[in-house]
Formats: structure tokens, C-alpha cells, sequence
């Protein structure tokens, strides 16, 4: 009964924020702002159905409202960021809980190697630049390459990359202490490295970014 009633209420307090909704959401789609909410609110009444009825109401609400300011600020922060970057090849994609910059190898380095371009410098600088606006939050920067080589060079070379680009992170303003870096060498395809293409896209570094509640 008390997992229902923070499910309803849940479900209220999304409603109750349809104020504020992304306008450029497509019909039928909740906003980022929305999708916390409901998160928000599922989870502390769920917690807060574990000791009484009156803590679930309180859990579910309060949920709601912190679920709802995270999505909120990562709406604003994907816009910004949106205009920032003029790079097709760069990709900035809102998972709910947080931003994803998705930088191609060829955005950033030349094959086999951990030194940005200047063109990827500049890229960078600009998304540091929006990290110094929106400063409560935290960045993970994470190096990928296909699987040409042995494991360790893979490795290695992505974890160089990682902090190749956090250097330039933290060199454009953005504190060190929001920036945490990691190698996954080859451990992490999202294309196939039968191909060329495959391993192309492969060979990234992505930019996470965490908004602090």
C-alpha cells in the first residue's frame, strides 16, 4: 500500500511540474526536468515507505524536487553546450544523469598519439569553458581505442589520452578536483573493429558530466 501511494504521488509531482517541461520536447515526451522527478520521487518514497506512511509522502516530494532540479540544470547545460560546440563530429547526448561529449579520435589526436590537436584544443577550451559555469558538477574523462595492438598499448594509449584531455580541462579553468580520468583500451566497442568505420568510432575519448544535487 505505501509503495502505491509513492508511486501515485510519484506520478503527481510530475504533473505538478509540467511547468517545467522543456518547450522543445517532442509531443508526448517528458522532459529531462520530468524524468528526474519521477526518479526522484520513486525513489524517496520507496525509502521512505520503509519506516511510515507520513515519511513516504515526505520522500516522495522532496525526492521529486531534487530529481527535478538535476534534470533541470542538465537541459540547460546540454543547450549551452549545444551552442557552443560547432564541431558536427562531436556529439553531446543527455542520458538523464548526466551529459555525455562524445569526441571522435579524429577530433582530438592523430593516430597513435596522446597530443591534442589544436583544433581539438580549442573544442575543448570551449567545453571547459561551460564546466566553469555550471561548476557543481563532477567530470569523468574516458579513453577508448579500438583493438588494434596488443591490450597493454590499448591501455596505455587511452589512459594517456584521458589525461591529455583533462589536462586541457583543467588548463582552460575547470578544477582538478572535478576531474577524475580513466583508460578502457579496446574493453568498451560501440561499433564492430571488423571495419574500418567500426574501429574509427571506436576510438574516442567521452567527456561525462554529473551534475551535483
Amino acid at each position: 500500500m505505501k509503495t502505491r501511494i509513492s508511486l501515485l504521488l510519484a506520478t503527481a509531482g510530475v504533473f505538478a511540474l509540467g511547468a517545467c517541461a522543456d518547450p522543445n520536447a517532442p509531443t508526448g515526451q517528458m522532459s529531462r526536468t520530468q524524468q528526474g522527478a519521477l526518479a526522484g520521487a520513486v525513489v524517496g518514497g520507496l525509502i521512505g515507505a520503509g519506516e511510515s506512511k507520513q515519511n513516504a509522502v515526505k520522500g516522495a516530494i522532496l525526492g521529486a524536487g531534487v530529481g527535478a532540479i538535476g534534470g533541470s540544470i542538465l537541459d540547460q547545460q546540454e543547450r549551452a553546450l549545444k551552442q557552443q560546440i560547432t564541431n558536427p563530429n562531436i556529439q553531446i547526448v543527455n542520458r538523464g544523469d548526466h551529459l555525455a561529449v562524445l569526441m571522435p579520435e579524429s577530433a582530438l589526436f592523430a593516430t597513435d598519439s596522446a597530443a591534442v590537436s589544436a583544433a581539438g584544443q580549442n573544442d575543448l577550451y570551449g567545453i571547459g569553458r561551460n564546466l566553469n559555469q555550471y561548476p557543481n558538477s563532477t567530470i569523468q574523462v574516458i579513453g577508448h581505442t579500438d583493438s588494434t595492438g596488443s591490450q597493454a598499448y590499448n591501455q596505455d594509449l587511452s589512459q594517456r589520452r584521458a589525461r591529455s584531455v583533462a589536462g586541457i580541462l583543467t588548463a582552460s579553468g575547470v578544477a582538478q578536483n572535478r576531474i577524475a580520468t580513466v583508460g578502457r583500451g579496446s574493453s568498451q566497442p560501440i561499433a564492430s573493429n571488423d571495419t574500418a568505420q567500426g574501429r574509427a568510432q571506436n576510438r574516442r575519448v567521452e567527456i561525462l558530466i554529473y551534475a551535483n544535487r
